[in-house]
């Protein structure tokens, strides 16, 4: 019976030894910013795009609130309306904590335990106005800004560095803010 498993068990091992070393082609690594202040990156963003994602389905008018608590993570309280920007409200609260002590930019999230998954700013405005949000898969990607709004050039900026970093722009999913 301890052979059976090892048989099952063994193969699914290699082959996600194997998918890990795999990097899908010559993608370098996802870079991160030098340093996140989490004090500073504390409170409301807007969401003005994203890749399209299945927990965000008929979400518009997304915004994240991030608040410190008092064991040193972050509560994640993530809200949207349905559809429409009169559509009902839907959020969820979850718990977020840094990966890397050094530059607070790869962050743990989680909204269902045991689940989690990694949450990395790769962008973020020298005066905290705006953050891009990525995967190191690069199969999530968020911006996010202060305000509802973001002016064109800022949006332009933006998507220029993330050609840079491996992103498509075109599948970016505008805000229903906008």
């Amino acid at each position: 019976m301890v052979r059976r498993r090892w048989f099952i068990i063994s193969p699914l091992l290699i082959l996600a030894a194997g998918c890990s070393l795999w990097n899908g082609g010559a993608m370098p690594p996802l870079e991160v910013v030098p340093f996140v202040d989490v004090n500073r990156y504390m409170g409301l963003w807007y969401e003005i795009g994203r890749y399209p994602n299945w927990f965000q389905k008929d979400c518009v008018a997304t915004t994240a609130t991030y608040s410190l608590r008092p064991d040193g993570d972050i509560t994640v309280l993530n809200r949207c309306r349905k559809k429409t920007l009169d559509g009902k409200e839907k959020s969820i609260t979850g718990k977020a904590w840094s990966a890397d002590r050094k530059t607070n930019a790869k962050l743990k999230v989680r909204f269902f335990w045991p689940f989690s998954g990694q949450y990395w700013i790769i962008q973020l405005d020298p005066d905290y106005r705006y953050a891009v949000v990525g995967h190191p898969k690069r199969t999530y990607l968020w911006i996010l800004n202060r305000t509802p709004v973001m002016d064109d050039e800022t949006y332009n900026r933006i998507t220029a560095k993330l050609i840079e970093q491996g992103y498509d722009p075109e599948q970016i999913l505008r805000s229903g803010r906008q």
